[in-house]
């Protein structure tokens, strides 16, 4: 979900919730401690450059029950943010406190944003040698006897 989608789903509610991947909902008195623009600058294992930016928002349940984050106030942040850091309309990633420091991707339903898994992956599987996966069409045609033609990647 990038930062304009965000901010569109904020005008449109009256209270703000955040739904961890197993359904149940970030406590309703959170913060949005931070929020910022990260740049990863790194190498993968196939020696490749690559630069990565997202937005990050950053959620931390306190002791404040009697404080709760307001749509407006959020938006003000979001506002903010983008003109103090000058952030673009990036992807956002979200950070909250699991076991330790969970890095999420985000969506929204029309009522609650989504905290939604992430998974690490290899960048360069070619120069690796890890296999590619073969799909169920690649693997029925096997099965029901068509040959592959070579590089077609079914075999």
């Amino acid at each position: 979900m990038k930062l304009s989608e965000v901010k569109l789903a904020i005008q449109k509610l009256e209270t703000i919730g955040f739904q961890l991947p197993n359904g149940t909902l970030v406590p309703n008195h959170f913060h949005v401690t931070e929020i910022g623009k990260i740049t990863k600058h790194f190498i993968d294992c196939g020696g490749t450059v690559r630069k990565e930016e997202v937005v990050n928002f950053q959620l931390w349940n306190a002791n404040d029950y009697n404080h709760r984050l307001h749509p407006e106030k959020l938006l003000s942040i979001i506002e903010l943010s983008e003109k103090i850091l000058k952030i673009e309309n990036l992807e956002i990633e979200v950070e909250y406190q699991t076991e330790t420091i969970g890095k999420f991707g985000l969506e929204f339903d029309g009522k609650n944003f989504l905290l939604t898994n992430k998974l690490t992956d290899c960048l360069a599987p070619d120069k690796c040698g890890i296999p590619v996966e073969k799909t169920k069409t690649q693997i029925s045609q096997i099965q029901a006897g068509n040959s592959c033609e070579p590089g077609s990647g079914c075999c």
